[in-house]
């Protein structure tokens, strides 16, 4: 058995004010190519296909189109499962038609239970859930409802139901989408889809999936957060913020045979990098320095500007170097040193409240207010005096 595994597809996804498909779209080509290239069996795709729960009409074409591609066109199996950023009963829709196409795409709790049988393999597919989702299932009372209060609670019987559907002369094959920890990721730096506990769901332990042959995780966007050699993050095919910019993107192909688990790396090049950027002013609108990068459309930059700068039109001039500027960031610091320098005490005498507010917003925006505008600022700085003086 041949598996390519990918996940946390996001589709729809935005960087800044960019739109990420065409970008999403050429990832998905490679990804076709490779699997037809190494002849896979089929292809998992561990959650988050969407970016959100009510994803737009374009991101909505697009996931359809590349799952027409990978299912119909290339007669190519598909075992899915909805993450948390998808909507579930959206995108569970036509469950029973694409399953017979050979489209298994699992989006509740109950279907987790059936496994995908094939020849010497079965492929469970369980979609991320909430507690309650599973307290309903199994028809826990009040009285047990703390019992139930976490997905680490209640996933040991959920895999234990599992486990009753075992065929023990094939393979065992998981595909989920959590936050799943063991001695492979304790030191890995947690990335923005970690940070939070969603809904109360914390990180799974390894060790609760061992009588898998292979776990396909998806909602780590990172390789390096897989937990052990049979638990294992695809991450996402392409790179959605400044943490997973310095990192390689790619796809698991997994080989499943009776001498047992083999998993091959296999890197996906993007279209646009993203580039993150720490520099001072000076240095980034020097030749020297924004020379050595391809701009102007070929790349993605995230910019943290260090020190302060009195420029007034930092974002347009980045902008007419740079190109696509995700995000422009300040060195808070450096700002607060200098506003209570001398400096700023001098420039705050010459300028009226209207002229700093309006200086701030073309430092931060790259554009100037407009007459309505600062008309609207006057009438607020002057209802705050008058506030002030009847107080």
């Amino acid at each position: 058995m041949r598996l390519l595994h990918t996940a946390d597809w996001h589709i729809g996804k935005e960087l800044g004010e960019f739109s990420l498909l065409a970008e999403q779209q050429v990832a998905f080509e490679q990804i076709v190519q490779l699997a037809k290239q190494y002849q896979v069996d089929g292809v998992i795709i561990a959650g988050d296909l969407y970016d959100r729960a009510i994803p737009s009409l374009a991101a909505m074409a697009e996931l359809e189109r590349e799952l027409r591609v990978l299912n119909i066109a290339e007669g190519l199996p598909i075992y899915a499962v909805s993450g948390n950023h998808d909507g579930a009963t959206r995108l569970g829709a036509g469950a029973e038609w694409r399953a017979a196409n050979d489209l298994f795409l699992n989006t509740t709790l109950a279907g987790a239970f059936t496994p995908i049988e094939l020849a010497d393999t079965q492929i469970y597919l369980l979609p991320f859930i909430d507690p309650t989702d599973a307290r309903i299932y199994y028809q826990r009372s009040l009285e047990e409802y703390e019992q139930y209060a976490s997905i680490e609670q209640v996933m040991s019987d959920i895999l234990g139901d599992m486990e009753k559907s075992f065929d023990p002369a094939k393979r065992h094959v998981l595909v989920t989408h959590y936050y799943v920890s063991g001695p492979g990721n304790e030191n890995y730096e947690l990335t923005s889809e970690t940070n939070s506990k969603v809904g109360g769901l914390k990180n799974l332990a390894a060790n609760l999936f061992d009588a898998f042959d292979y776990v396909a995780l998806g909602h780590l966007h990172l390789k390096q957060a897989s937990p052990s050699e049979k638990v294992k993050y695809a991450g996402s095919p392409i790179k959605f913020n400044t943490k997973e910019a310095g990192n390689e993107k790619g796809v698991y192909l997994v080989d499943l045979d009776a001498t047992g688990l083999k998993t091959t790396w296999l890197p996906l090049q993007t279209k646009k990098d993203l580039i993150v950027l720490h520099e001072t002013y000076a240095t980034l609108i020097d030749p020297d320095f924004y020379q050595k990068y391809e701009r102007q459309g070929a790349n993605y930059f995230s910019i943290r500007l260090q020190g302060f700068t009195k420029e007034q039109t930092i974002r347009q001039t980045l902008t007419e170097i740079y190109g696509d500027i995700v995000e422009l960031q300040y060195d808070v610091t450096a700002i607060n040193e200098h506003l209570v320098s001398q400096e700023a005490n001098d420039l705050a005498e010459e300028l009226d409240d209207v002229a700093l507010i309006e200086r701030f917003y073309q430092d931060v925006s790259g554009t100037r207010l407009d007459n309505d505008m600062k008309t609207v600022i006057q009438e607020t700085m002057i209802a705050l005096r008058r506030d002030t003086e009847e107080a």
